[in-house]
């Protein structure tokens, strides 16, 4: 690592050499290689972006000019040449680096992405804002072909092409979002990359390039026969000339020399520029390579054997919703299964190769997901949408307009629901019960294992109306084991019973509340657990005999934001009736919970058996006489 440990600063890598370049770009790779098989991350988009990182700054001068990554997950080279590289060793671990952007590290992240498609609007409106104080500095946008399937890529696109800003968006064309990338556009891009006109011109800019000695006059004759390259090269983004942007492309993203050159030529380029950058997702490591959406992210590996799966001791709530998703489909060709690009993490990889005629992939496109599904259930099919809970943020106004407006039988599918850990807050899922809990028509369930996630589809698909299923990530322990029974009606379940409180818990904090009502019996406190699967509408019936057995403390355990979110719902209840009961509600505080284990993250919010045991004891006025616990790895 000779020529990495020279770079402090993204300054230190205009003294080195074309040569020194290239020999840095694969110590980089070695590092990216070796700390993320320690700490897990993503990997494969990260390997496949190392030479145009590297272009990057070696021609621009960040922070002063602003580079603004779309999603983010492939900052890590962006990190390791801007002053980070000796904490990369914390990356995604709890008061660690964070795996994306973050402002709070560095001046040179100027922007904080975690979801897709926001770049080129964050970028335009920097630019915008530059022009308007008379600043005068480079603005560019690195998105992804996967992030340019997301509708707000577009708008953005069409924003800025109608007029003269100064903007440079590098198209990173890996034919990958997560998965394969799907849709017209990645025709389209595949079309420009496979040109021959393409290789043509490659082979034509190489050999000047390589021509060029390191100084003599002579070179304005080379640059000239460069810049008829460039026309030819125009050809080929015809679509995006026409949006307005001056087209240079396709480029091979790993040869750093010609990245360099054609950087150079864009700065001096007016109006909007687009460069489309061809790289290998995964580049540089044979598996990864060979199987980039499996390296996508990844958690610690060996590097010599890959990644290696190993059968847990249950199935995840995805494996599950999938492979159930897959039997019913058998018995009813209505059942239709949707995600935005990801496939393999929402378990939809059975559906998919049992039904290709049935499973849509729609790419990075929530919004699109949502009311396609809306248009595929007036029409008499049965959606069944699944999508990550931070995700589904995007389609707020889908479910609200589209689907639930019309009272549409569509199914949501809501996976990675609560803390998920090491990705941080740009993808923990505790704000859907807020956002959807409002929402006239939507019945929301929350299965305490896994059996009961099946008994829920199976009792979803029956219905004429739309529902919404969260799951967490991972599997269930405790409550896997416990017996579940098919849905008949909303009604919540009693696990325990108990005299001096009420346990109301949702989904995967039922597991949590069965550990703490352990610890509390432990105390001398006997509390009830109830398995709140039916988060709406709330079962009044049980709630009333709660209060008629004058239970007067209820606490209330969800992995969502408290406001609006369950618990709020109790507050309303029992404020409506002036019930004399006592509502303590515990779950997500009021900020943006940052990355970590989920273990360490429920240890931080008191969200923890141990915990909750703890907070109860004081709202009764006792002591915790032993800190024996039940410990519990999520």
């Amino acid at each position: 690592m000779a020529l990495l440990e020279q770079i402090n600063d993204p300054r230190d890598l205009k003294a080195l050499s074309p040569k020194q370049l290239i020999l840095l770009a694969k110590e980089i790779r070695q590092f990216v290689l070796e700390h993320v098989a320690t700490t897990g991350g993503h990997l494969a988009s990260n390997l496949g972006v190392v030479e145009l990182t590297i272009a990057l700054h070696y021609v621009y001068n960040s922070p002063i000019d602003k580079i603004v990554w779309d999603v983010g997950h492939q900052c890590y080279v962006h990190k390791i040449l801007t002053s980070r590289r000796d904490q990369f060793f914390t990356l995604r671990q709890k008061g660690g680096l964070s795996g994306f952007p973050k402002r709070s590290e560095s001046v040179h992240d100027i922007f904080e992405t975690g979801h897709s498609s926001t770049s080129l609007s964050a970028a335009l409106g920097i630019a915008r804002a530059r022009d308007m104080k008379g600043e005068d500095y480079h603005v560019l946008a690195v998105i992804g072909d996967g992030a340019l399937t997301g509708g707000m890529a577009y708008e953005a696109l069409n924003d800025a092409g109608h007029q003269d800003t100064n903007l440079t968006v590098i198209l990173n064309d890996n034919e990958m979002s997560i998965a394969p990338n799907v849709g017209a556009m990645a025709a389209y891009l595949s079309k420009i990359r496979s040109s021959p006109h393409y290789k043509n011109m490659k082979r034509r800019v190489d050999k000047a390039l390589r021509s060029l000695p390191v100084g003599g006059d002579w070179l304005a004759d080379k640059v000239e026969k460069l810049k008829n390259s460039f026309k030819y090269l125009l050809v080929s983004g015809v679509l995006f000339e026409e949006l307005g942007y001056t087209y240079i492309g396709p480029v091979d993203g790993h040869d750093l020399p010609l990245l360099i050159s054609i950087l150079n030529r864009a700065k001096q380029t007016q109006g909007p520029t687009l460069i489309h950058v061809v790289t290998k997702k995964g580049k540089g490591y044979s598996f990864s390579e060979a199987n980039p959406a499996r390296y996508h992210g990844v958690s610690p590996f060996d590097i010599r054997r890959g990644c290696v799966s190993r059968p847990g001791p249950y199935k995840s709530y995805s494996v599950v919703l999938g492979q159930h998703l897959t039997k019913l489909a058998q018995k009813d060709p209505s059942i239709v299964a949707i995600t935005a690009a990801m496939p393999d993490g929402t378990g939809l990889i059975p559906f998919q190769k049992q039904f290709p005629d049935r499973f849509f992939d729609v790419g990075i496109a929530e919004q699109h997901a949502v009311t396609f599904a809306a248009g595929l259930a007036i029409n008499g099919m049965k959606p069944v949408v699944a999508i990550y809970s931070s995700f589904l943020q995007r389609a707020y106004d889908q479910i609200l307009h589209d689907v639930c407006r019309q009272n549409l039988p569509v199914i949501l599918a809501i996976d990675h629901a609560g803390l998920v850990g090491e990705d941080g807050d740009t993808h923990q899922g505790v704000f859907d019960l807020s956002y959807l809990r409002h929402i006239p028509n939507l019945t929301i369930l929350a299965p305490k294992n896994t059996s009961e996630l099946r008994y829920m589809l199976d009792y979803s698909l029956q219905q004429n109306r739309p529902i919404a299923i969260r799951y967490p990530k991972g599997y269930s322990k405790v409550t896997e084991k416990l017996p579940s029974f098919p849905l008949t009606d909303l009604s919540w379940e009693i696990l325990e019973n108990g005299r001096d409180l009420v346990l109301l818990a949702v989904g995967s904090m039922v597991e949590t509340a069965l550990l703490a009502a352990k610890i509390l019996k432990g105390q001398g406190i006997h509390p009830a657990v109830v398995n709140a699967r039916t988060v709406k509408p709330l079962d009044q019936e049980m709630m009333n005999r709660f209060l008629q057995d004058r239970c007067q403390l209820w606490v209330t355990l969800e992995d969502n934001v408290t406001e609006g979110g369950f618990g709020s719902s109790i507050d309303e209840y029992v404020m409506g009736y002036e019930a004399r009961v006592k509502v303590v509600n515990m779950g997500i505080p009021d900020r943006f919970i940052a990355h970590g284990s989920v273990s360490e993250l429920r240890k931080d919010l008191k969200l923890d058996p141990a915990g909750i045991a703890v907070r109860i004891c004081s709202v009764l006025g006792r002591e915790m006489t032993c800190e024996k616990s039940s410990e519990r790895a999520y």
